[in-house]
């Protein structure tokens, strides 16, 4: 194996994701949370019941304060934790280190505290399982562009801010973020940045010196030896950024038609592999070169051959910080039994030696403001090479973020990926 210093375990949270933006049948689950909500006002910073017909769409230019429903207000400060409970945990698979998972118990012995984790395929699935209420989970990780869904639904709790002590840990973006103006039912989980992955011994080019460097996609030279992401999104918003624009969120239709034909010539051009696996298939030499996410090229150390370095990984993401950037939450659920634990819980997510400790198994990168990019080279979480795939906190300021799209807008851009994936 290699020198230098390796993840636990590769992370699949991503490799699932992909999948389920195929599956999420967008217009039903607004219909199902409409049916969920009660009634009220349900506009931006509004106290009563959430809406039972208007789901807003929070965006940097839109930021929305949820409202509060009448019958889901915070927890009381200063409780005790719940006495011989199991906290339910429901997550991706691999997204959560187990050994994180182990020290939350036995900080919280002395209340008899276990903790069960319930996975998910994907995120219609881990709705629609919630929503039922069957098990009654207490802490959920979705993404942000969940969160609407969730609040109309009244799934999940607002939280209690003085349990959450180490909320001050985090990237200060974070703490009143424009998906959820002050951090009224979420924290950030992990972060992560779209850009291209690469093995330097099969690639003798820099990348990142190219005047585009998504350019690389559409080069000849690289037929059948590079991969782009099978996710729509990603590859949609790679096209659109690689022509030129700055909205990854576009309904414009000839920004859209442009976006298509060149996915379209990608496919004659390149004939690109549409793969999950880049994680494993770079690192191996499977494939030269692939659209990535930042988290699996951390991973990737972990799969490097016997003998091989891992110095020879590269990442390039625009060093303005102009591409693409997202980043994942945690929420408490408000079906759950025990609200105090999962509050407890969420804090304790945030402590930055327990965060550092869920990065060495996931792969991603905590939003915690001691680790920086020299920070993380100094405590062997990352090779010195990699430190472009370290997100910094201006990258929140400046990149892309993909957005929830309405149904409408979300048929266009799943129309084109699968023309794009039955090669035109």
């Amino acid at each position: 194996m290699s020198d230098e210093p390796q993840p636990t375990r590769p992370v699949s949270r991503r490799r699932l994701l992909q999948a389920s933006a195929l599956a999420i049948p967008t217009a039903g689950v607004l219909a199902a949370c409409a049916r969920d909500s009660g009634g009220g006002s349900g506009g931006g910073g509004a106290t009563g019941s959430a809406s039972a017909t208007t789901l807003q769409l929070a965006s940097p230019t839109n930021p929305v304060k949820w409202p509060i429903a009448a019958d889901n207000q915070p927890i009381a400060s200063g409780l005790e934790p719940e006495q011989g409970a199991t906290l339910q945990i429901y997550n991706y698979a691999d997204y959560l280190n187990p050994e994180v998972v182990t020290a939350f118990e036995k900080k919280y012995e002395k209340y008899g505290v276990k903790v069960a984790v319930s996975t998910f395929n994907d995120y219609s699935e881990a709705l629609a399982k919630i929503r039922t209420g069957t098990t009654p989970f207490d802490v959920y990780f979705p993404s942000y562009d969940a969160i609407g869904k969730l609040v109309t639904a009244n799934l999940i709790r607002p939280l209690q801010h003085s349990y959450i002590t180490n909320i001050g840990n985090v990237f200060p973006s974070f703490q009143n973020p424009w998906y959820d103006l002050e951090w009224q039912y979420t924290v950030p989980y992990v972060l992560y940045t779209t850009g291209i992955g690469w093995r330097a011994d099969k690639i003798a080019e820099d990348v990142g010196a190219r005047p585009n460097p998504y350019d690389i996609f559409w080069d000849p030279k690289y037929r059948e030896k590079i991969a782009v992401l099978d996710d729509y999104r990603e590859v949609i918003g790679m096209s659109l950024l690689r022509n030129g624009g700055t909205d990854v969120n576009t309904g414009d239709e000839a920004q859209l038609n442009a976006a298509r034909d060149a996915m379209l010539l990608m496919n004659q051009t390149t004939k690109p592999k549409v793969t999950i696996t880049g994680y494993t298939d770079i690192p191996e030499g499977r494939t030269d070169l692939s659209l990535a996410w930042s988290g699996d090229m951390i991973a990737a150390v972990q799969y490097l051959p016997e003998g091989t370095k891992a110095d020879i990984l590269r990442y390039w993401f625009p060093t303005d910080g102009k591409g693409l950037v997202n980043n994942d939450l945690i929420v408490a659920l408000k079906g759950g039994n025990n609200p105090v634990l999962s509050h407890l819980f969420i804090n304790f997510m945030l402590d930055t030696e327990i965060a550092t400790q869920n990065m060495t198994f996931v792969g991603y990168q905590p939003p915690q403001v001691s680790l920086t990019p020299d920070a993380l080279v100094a405590a062997g979480l990352i090779p010195e090479n990699l430190k472009p795939a370290v997100v910094l906190p201006s990258y929140f300021d400046v990149g892309y973020r993909q957005l929830e799209l309405s149904p409408e807008l979300d048929a266009k851009y799943q129309a084109i990926w699968q023309q794009f994936k039955a090669g035109g």
